[in-house]
């Protein structure tokens, strides 16, 4: 009994150590953290554009497939995915708008300068008021929004190559 009581702690341990390494290798993937928004319409929202006059607001989804992408001028991640937003843009099969997570204006134009303007639309989100009626934990993080202003996937964190077929993928479908 002496015997089993002491071996029990370093069997308890040694299975926490086995689910620690099964989770690690076979658990879910911690990007893709349910929305409670998906199959919803885009939160009501009035911001700033960062380059036109006019503001940016949830009307801007109406009648376009278009993937929003929630980005900073601080942010390392954001710069690391800018190259795969690029591309989507160049493609045409939705338009991509940015929401420009509290940051500095004369910083984000600076950035957009050096790295090229993916966006169609962009909307300055100051205070990080607005990424919270849209869920965001931090940035980056990627909405695919349909014709009809429903948002239809979410992507946190950085786009990968992997990641970008999903949103690929995901814009093929809410296109038909």
């Amino acid at each position: 009994m002496i015997r089993l009581i002491t071996f029990l702690p370093l069997a308890v341990a040694a299975a926490l150590v086995v689910v620690f390494f099964w989770t690690l290798k076979f658990g879910s993937d911690p990007s893709l953290v349910p929305s409670p928004l998906i199959d919803k319409p885009v939160p009501t929202f009035k911001i700033p554009s960062l380059t036109e006059g006019t503001d940016l607001t949830e009307e801007e989804f109406n009648g376009h497939v278009t993937v929003l992408n929630v980005f900073a001028s601080w942010c390392l991640p954001c710069r690391a995915e800018h190259p795969l937003l690029m591309d989507l843009a160049r493609d045409g099969k939705a338009r991509i708008v940015g929401l420009n997570y509290k940051d500095k204006t004369k910083d984000a134009k600076a950035w957009l300068e050096a790295l090229g303007n993916p966006y169609t639309r962009i909307g300055v989100d100051r205070t990080g008021r607005t990424a919270i009626e849209w869920g965001v934990y931090g940035v980056p993080e990627t909405f695919v929004i349909d014709k009809k202003g429903r948002i239809r996937h979410k992507q946190i964190g950085p786009i990968t190559s992997d990641q970008m077929l999903v949103i690929r993928r995901k814009i093929g479908q809410v296109a038909k």
